[in-house]
């Protein structure tokens, strides 16, 4: 019976990782593969893809790496140059630039798995259609089954989401592993999921792993992270810390209650007083 290990939305943050992979080590798996979003948001980008790399697990591109390979490029929206609201991305191109970078602009945007014994898998970051679009569980066939159009296998994983799922759309069946790094339910556990071929095609098994976040928050200490990054720098370790949306609700806030204001400490300080979850996507609002 194959096993396979899913990972996906590692998100820089190595401490997570190096725990889903001593779990992982008691299990005999036959595979490990990463659904996208290996770097981004937390310090340890380079180390996480490096670990990637030297596993040699299949991996493909998420929303993220396209942050790293398209900015500062003419395939770069105009907003991006927009520093207060993008810090990250520079940041994110002086840790990863060189031959880091040039592999993962190889990397596909998505794998079919085909075991002998189990169905063929299309493994996605976001949906089949787009690394930025997002397969929710809350949303019906109408919604979901135009994001599955095009995908011959009748098992389909995706991420992005950083929500774990096991749904059926149409023809398919629809499985997130949930995050590695950086957890939006409430829980600093890593998670991953384990897929078991059988009678019925692949079973999930999803995982949840406590770690010590204290080597993150120094990392990001030692880089001078919220100096460098902002409003927006703080933001991201917020998110690290209470395992839910902070950057999102805060973008979507400001483009209702102040677009022109300068993203600054200053108007974080004022989002802050208010019910942050009401201005996330519906998803996200009571898990």
């Amino acid at each position: 019976m194959t096993i396979l290990a899913v990972l996906s939305d590692i998100h820089g943050n190595l401490p997570a990782l190096e725990a889903v992979m001593h779990d992982l080590a008691q299990f005999h798996v036959d595979q490990v593969v990463v659904a996208g979003d290996v770097i981004n948001w937390g310090p340890f980008s380079a180390q996480c893809f490096d670990i990637v790399a030297r596993e040699g697990w299949p991996v493909i591109r998420g929303n993220n790496e396209y942050y790293l390979l398209d900015y500062d490029t003419p395939r770069a929206p105009a907003a991006w140059q927009d520093a207060t609201q993008w810090p990250l991305l520079p940041w994110l191109r002086e840790q990863l630039q060189g031959s880091r970078q040039q592999r993962i602009a190889a990397w596909p945007d998505f794998i079919s798995l085909r075991f002998a014994d189990g169905p063929p898998i299309r493994m996605t970051h976001g949906s089949c259609r787009s690394a930025w679009e997002a397969i929710y569980a809350m949303d019906d066939d109408s919604v979901n089954a135009p994001k599955l159009a095009g995908a011959e296998e009748p098992f389909v994983i995706a991420g992005h989401t950083h929500l774990a799922m096991d749904i059926r759309v149409d023809r398919w069946r629809v499985f997130n592993p949930g995050t590695v790094g950086v957890p939006l339910d409430g829980s600093s556990d890593a998670q991953y999921m384990l897929l078991r071929a059988g009678n019925n095609g692949w079973e999930p098994e999803f995982r949840r792993v406590s770690y010590d976040q204290t080597p993150l928050f120094e990392a990001f200490e030692r880089q001078s992270f919220a100096s460098r990054c902002g409003a927006i720098g703080q933001m991201v370790m917020d998110e690290f810390r209470a395992s839910d949306l902070v950057v999102l609700p805060f973008l979507r806030w400001r483009s209702v209650a102040c677009a022109d204001a300068p993203i600054t400490p200053e108007l974080y300080a004022t989002f802050k007083t208010l019910d942050a979850r009401s201005f996330a996507p519906p998803a996200y609002r009571n898990v």
